[in-house]
Formats: C-alpha cells, structure tokens, sequence
C-alpha cells in the first residue's frame, strides 16, 4: 500500500487566526488530528450547535466523530489544565479516553515553572515580552538543557526522585530572584491531575504516526500560535518557544519532510498580536477600534484585548515562504464588511528610509506602505457560495492571491463551523 502523506494546518500571523475551527472543519477528511507544539497558551475556539469550546492542549478534532487525536512529542503539558480541559468536554458529551492519546515523549510543565514564569518575567521590568503565565518558556528551557520530565517518566519507577530534584532546583531560582510563593496547593491539583492524565493512552507517538501512514490513512497537523511568532523566524525575542512553522510538524510529530503534503495557512483579513513587540501596521485609530469591536479580538487563554490593524502582506508573504503554504485560508473577512475602504501593507520603509517588501532582521520602526482597494460594503455572514461574493470581495481576494502567489481555498464569514465556504477550482 502507497504510503500517505500528512497535511498541516497553521497560522502565518502573529496567532489567533481561527486555527481550531479551520481544523473541525476539516477533521472529517481525516482519520487523526495531531497537534505538534506549544501547550495551554494556545487558545482554539470553535462554535458549533449554538455552543463555544476554547481548546488550550486537546486537538481540534477532537469533537468530529471517532477520529483519534494526538497531543504530539513536541507539546508541553500542564496536568492541572489538562484535567480541567478534558473534564470540561467529558460533562459535554465528548468521549475522549478511547480517541484522546499522549505521547511518552511530550514535556511536562510543573507547578515551578509557571512560579518561574511569572518570576522571570517580572524582572524583565520595561523589557517585558508578554508571556501568557503557564510556565511554557520555563518547560522548553528545561527540555533545551536536558533537565526536564516527559509525559514517559511518569510511568517510571523513579519518577518521584525525578520530579523532587526538579522541583528543588526551580525552588533555588525563585528563592535567587526574592519572589514568594506558596507550592502547596499548585502541587496537590497537579499530582491529581497526573493521576488522572495516567488514564489515556501514553503512546510512543511517533511510532504510531508512521504506522498509520503505512497503513494509507490520512493525519492532519494541527499548529498553535502563528508564524510570527516562531522562535526562530518570528520577531525575536518577542515570539513563543516552539517552532510554530512547518518544519516543527517534523520535529514535534517524528515525521519526515518527505511525508508533508498540503500545507493549510490561515489569515485573517487584517491582523491582530497579543502582548509586546513589533507590529508594523498596528491601528491606534477608529478603524483599529472598529476591528477589535467587531471582531471581538480578546484572548482566548489571556482575555487581553488584541491589538489590531491593517494586513500586512510583506510578513504574509514570508510566512507563506518559510511554510510552503499551498492553500490560503482566509478568517473573518466579515469583520471588514463595514469599512469602505481596505487596505494593504505591500512594503516597509525601515528607519534609514530604504524600502523593502522583504522581512527584515528587525521590523521594530518599520513604516508601512499601503495599497487601497474599496471596500464590499455587504454583510458576507449570510452568504453561502463564492457566486454570492460581492464584486469588490471577489477583487480582493485576488488581489492577495496575485501578490501572495497562493491560491486561497477556503474562506470563513463567520464563527460558526457552517460558515465556511469551499471554493471551486
């Protein structure tokens, strides 16, 4: 039997592209859903049946019939979370013990690392990179310098002696930088959620990932965050700890580059960043408002309000880049139908008044340059086929396919998952 090959789905912005909805839409063409990194600060909201899930660390799919889902090597896990997550959906309804596996390889985050997640950052002072407090750049440090524990380690004999001296040398650094806390109740929640975790299915993954591409079914990768925000190519130091690109498909799920097929990249129709650094085409106006408003842009997992502004196609266009995006998705066009004209970052103009329509090193004190297009004026949540689109859409959408050089295959108008529309070919 010919091998599969596995699509990945991601975002190309600085996250909160409508990722989880994108993926329950999808799940039905698909026998797994795997997510392959990042950890609870990862908010995937999906609205179905008059309902709202907000996912931190449980896949996508997970509410698509009988597909498994996969929490991948690559992902850090907090036990206190998961078991709230995972408690949440089983009083919904949702079966997960027979759907839902682990891998032995995922990292663990302990109840110090979110204490040293709130230390470190605190005494960054005015540097501050905006850290959502769940302790995952504290876990990914640990993996890096080979002290942290996996998921594998809970079902080793010496687990306890494994996680005391953990814990006692995160204790020395919160007691260096002064910062006072309280363990106890941290630690009693997570040793239950750990019980309870020891449940599902801890798996070695990446055998079973392969095996199901040898038998000739089909996986879908699902990202958390955006590519922005990826630890290499984002905009450092202002970016996650994990590679939210492409290639950490490969790393966080053990597969190889070879077996990589469609590549899914989602954006919105504008743009939106949680947190600090750089943000080109950032809006302090009343259209900026208007699309926080309409929008509802506010964190999933932090409740911060997005900030907000216009596409900025010259990051797109590397993120398209360094992903091998085939197929665009566009998000929440619908939060656009308002304005009367839309616009466009095409290129920066740096600090030294050159202009370029390359990512730079630094976009800190880029200007952006913008090309206008008019707005459609029409409300698109209604609409159920392209052959409805308003002219103006329609231009839009390809004035991004020609700059982008990437055809957009799927558009959303709403947040329903019955708000989606397929286009022809």
């Amino acid at each position: 039997m010919k091998q599969s090959k596995v699509d990945v789905l991601l975002g190309l912005q600085w996250g909160d592209e409508g990722k989880g909805k994108v993926v329950d839409v999808l799940t039905p063409k698909y026998d797994v859903v795997a997510r392959f990194q990042g950890g609870p600060n990862a908010g995937h909201t999906l609205e179905f049946e008059g309902k709202k899930y907000v996912l931190k660390s449980i896949p996508s799919g997970i509410f698509q019939g009988d597909k498994v889902n996969i929490i991948g090597n690559g992902m850090v896990l907090d036990a206190t979370l998961f078991k709230a997550e995972a408690k949440a959906l089983e009083e919904a309804g949702v079966n997960l013990k027979d759907r839902l596996f682990i891998s032995k390889k995922a990292h663990l985050i302990l109840p110090t690392h979110r204490l040293l997640d709130s230390a470190l950052e605190g005494a960054k002072g005015t540097g501050k990179v905006g850290t959502t407090g769940r302790g995952i750049g504290p876990t990914y440090t640990d993996k890096v310098a080979r002290t942290g524990l996996r998921v594998g380690d809970l079902l080793c004999p010496d687990f306890e002696q494994k996680y005391r001296d953990a814990r006692d040398a995160h204790e020395r650094m919160l007691n260096s930088l002064n910062y006072d806390y309280d363990l106890f109740q941290a630690e009693l929640a997570w040793r239950e959620g750990i019980e309870y975790m020891k449940g599902f299915k801890i798996i070695d993954s990446e055998h079973y990932i392969n095996n199901v591409l040898r038998e000739g079914k089909t996986i879908l990768c699902e990202g958390a965050q955006g590519t922005m925000l990826d630890i290499d190519f984002g905009s450092y130091p202002f970016v996650t700890s994990s590679n939210t690109v492409c290639a950490g498909a490969c790393t966080g799920l053990g597969i190889a580059p070879c077996r990589i097929g469609r590549v899914f990249g989602i954006m919105k129709a504008y743009c939106t960043r949680v947190g600090g650094g750089p943000f080109p085409t950032e809006l302090f106006d009343a259209d900026g408002q208007m699309m926080s408003d309409r929008g509802h842009e506010f964190g999933a997992v932090t409740g911060r309000r997005r900030r907000c502004g216009w596409v900025d196609l010259v990051a797109l266009k590397y993120a398209i880049q360094l992903n091998g995006v085939t197929d665009l998705i566009l998000m929440k066009s619908d939060v656009l139908d308002t304005f009367s004209i839309i616009k466009a970052c095409v290129e920066y103009v740096m600090p030294d008044g050159t202009h370029t329509s390359e990512f730079p090193f630094n976009c800190e004190g880029a200007v952006p340059v913008y090309e206008e297009l008019p707005g459609w004026k029409t409300k698109l949540d209604g609409l159920h086929s392209e052959n409805e689109f308003p002219e103006e859409f329609n231009n839009y959408i390809s004035f991004l396919e020609e700059y982008l050089e990437t055809p957009v295959s799927l558009i959303s108008v709403g947040p329903d998952r019955n708000q989606t529309i397929v286009r022809e070919k």
